[in-house]
């Protein structure tokens, strides 16, 4: 006779699945305060003027949305590992989806703007 109870996902492989993904959160974040710490160290070294200034506003804002986006998807990861069943799975991944895409469209609006300021910084005035 065929069981109707939807598969189960054991306690014990969520806890493992929460605990790796505490562990890659913590090497991302790691990661991405170096590339902020290099960005930065890297931006000390140029002549301080108008185009320096926009090219560190986009530098600035995509560490940001590096950022963002790691805590989400991060927070997605960590929601996934204590999914009791499939279905509770997709459920989530579908939220996780719509929200970054909205998310992702936000983000390109606001460097679409960011990257026209720094062009139009960088134009010869005359």
């Amino acid at each position: 006779m065929a069981d109707d109870q939807p598969f189960e996902i054991p306690q014990q492989l969520r806890e493992l699945a929460e605990r790796n993904v505490e562990q890659a959160r913590a090497a991302y974040g790691q990661f991405i305060d170096a590339i902020a710490q290099a960005m930065g160290l890297w931006a000390t070294t140029m002549p301080s003027n108008e185009m320096t200034s926009a090219v560190k506003a986009v530098q600035d804002r995509t560490i940001e949305f590096a950022k963002q986006n790691g805590v989400a998807y991060f927070a997605l990861a960590s929601e996934l590992a204590e999914a009791k069943d499939i279905q509770d799975a997709f459920a989530i991944q579908s939220r996780y989806a719509q929200a970054q895409m909205q998310t992702y469209a936000l983000q390109a609006q606001e460097f679409g703007r960011l990257l026209a300021d720094a062009a139009q910084r960088m134009q010869p005035r005359g």
